[in-house]
């Protein structure tokens, strides 16, 4: 079986050198990266919700998160700089392509009512950002262990100049966008 990397070389970067007509392999657009971030708003309430976020996240991504810390203070959310609201994950290079297969082959079919994802969702620069409701569409999380159902951001950052190009490398990687 050829990971995502191999299909990226071998399919993805002749297609997109048709399609866009680059005069070199070094034009082509690639994932860059891969953010994935779960902002907690009950942490106040439950001090170990963030304990538990951080091993959901370690346990789908297979790398330890950083603590993300309050910019500035929000008195209608009770919320002081420095305090913490959440936990991200940068992944790069093979980590990034084997949660990327992952994510597009196992984890987006098990959403309830999947129709394919939303092509709305990118900054006009080439990348792409979506939301998950629930963690549980992971296959590594145990129904049994979960204390909240906890949603994340998962943020996929290309070289692409233009969301044209962002959109045709996700689709060859296999993002499944509804039709």
């Amino acid at each position: 079986m050829e990971t995502l990397k191999e299909q990226y070389e071998k399919e993805v970067i002749p297609a997109l050198m048709k399609k866009f007509g680059y005069k070199s392999v070094m034009q082509v657009p690639k994932l860059d990266k891969i953010v994935i971030n779960i902002g907690l708003g009950d942490i106040k309430d439950n001090p170990k919700a963030l304990d538990n976020a951080i091993n959901d996240l370690t346990i789908i991504t297979g790398q330890k998160p950083i603590v993300t810390k309050a910019k500035k203070a929000i008195a209608a959310f009770k919320l002081r700089e420095g305090v913490n609201v959440g936990c991200k994950v940068t992944l790069r290079a093979e980590k990034m392509y084997d949660f990327a297969y992952k994510f597009f082959n196992v984890a987006l079919p098990r959403v309830r009512d999947f129709r394919g994802v939303s092509s709305n969702s990118f900054d006009g620069r080439g990348n792409y950002s979506m939301g998950i409701k629930e963690q549980l569409i992971f296959p590594e999380i145990e129904y049994d262990k979960v204390d909240k159902l906890r949603g994340m951001d998962i943020i996929f950052v290309t070289t692409a100049k233009t969301d044209e190009e962002a959109k045709e490398l996700l689709t060859l990687l296999g993002m499944p966008f509804a039709k």
